[in-house]
């Protein structure tokens, strides 16, 4: 009799004693977060703009590039009392940027239809030799000073060169002596304004030093949103791009810096502002 086979174990059969059956407890539906704990960024950007601007303040805007944000600072923020100023002469700026005509003449139209707007635009005037007497320096405007805000938005020498160094100590000169002319200008609570680009080469400037060594110190920095000035756009130092372009600086990460005298130089620059102002009554306009 030959050997039985094996029975093969049935892969259906069904165990007569499962194991329990235990379910898992569902789990609870995250809580929205409240705005205390949202994450940072969503906090930041739901903070209001800064805007370092009062509509009282006496405000001198040097190298303006097509007026927009003069523009903006009166049809917006209501800034009555502007000395908007350009490095390039009337007919340079029209070339560069045929729409500060448009910006311009509004200005100047408010200023003649209200008697409680003091809005002037001066042409050719040099951010480095601001109050002097002959070419660049604003003439009689600009020297009999007294303003609550400096203003210098992104400032750049051009491309002078492509060695990036040089082309750092270019622009490290030109915030020097933007300063150390700004400074006698200044109101008694006066304060120098500087917009410019983050990142490099930008941050290779190193403008809180600069302005340190001409006796200033930053009062608070902050991030810029050109959002906050309706109708400003970025001008290029060499023009509008051609056809248009690409390029929108007012999209880039920027950061204003505020600047103020130390204490001890408080004293110093009141009395060279007296001084100067002695001196543009002697000396007449300069035209």
């Amino acid at each position: 009799m030959g050997k039985s086979k094996k029975a093969k174990h049935n892969r259906s059969f069904q165990n007569p004693y499962p194991k329990p059956y235990h379910p898992q407890p569902s789990k609870p539906k995250p809580k929205p977060k409240t705005p205390l704990q949202q994450q940072p960024h969503q906090q930041k950007s739901q903070q209001a703009p800064t805007v370092p601007f009062e509509p009282t303040d006496r405000i001198l805007l040097v190298g303006e590039g097509d007026f927009s944000f003069a523009h903006a600072l009166y049809t917006s923020h209501n800034c009555c009392s502007l000395l908007a100023t350009c490095h390039d002469s009337a007919t340079q700026l029209a070339k560069k940027y045929p729409q500060s005509t448009t910006y311009i003449q509004e200005l100047e139209a408010a200023a003649r239809e209200d008697e409680d707007v003091d809005v002037k635009v001066l042409y050719g005037v040099d951010a480095t030799k601001l109050g002097r007497g002959g070419a660049g320096g604003g003439g009689k405007e600009v020297r009999k000073g007294g303003f609550e805000r400096v203003v210098f938005n992104f400032p750049h020498v051009g491309g002078l060169t492509k060695d990036v160094n040089r082309q750092v100590r270019c622009n490290q000169e030109l915030l020097v002596n933007f300063f150390k002319a700004a400074i006698p200008l200044l109101a008694p609570a006066g304060a120098i304004i500087v917009t410019i680009f983050e990142g490099d080469p930008y941050s290779l400037w190193n403008i809180r030093d600069l302005a340190r060594h001409v006796g200033l110190k930053v009062g608070r920095s902050f991030k810029f949103q050109a959002e906050a000035y309706p109708g400003y756009k970025h001008a290029r130092t060499l023009g509008n791009v051609e056809g248009g372009g690409g390029w929108k600086g007012e999209e880039r990460d920027a950061r204003t810096y505020i600047f103020e005298r130390k204490d001890e130089d408080a004293t110093q620059a009141q009395s060279m502002n007296k001084r100067r102002k002695n001196e543009s009554d002697d000396s007449g306009d300069d035209d």
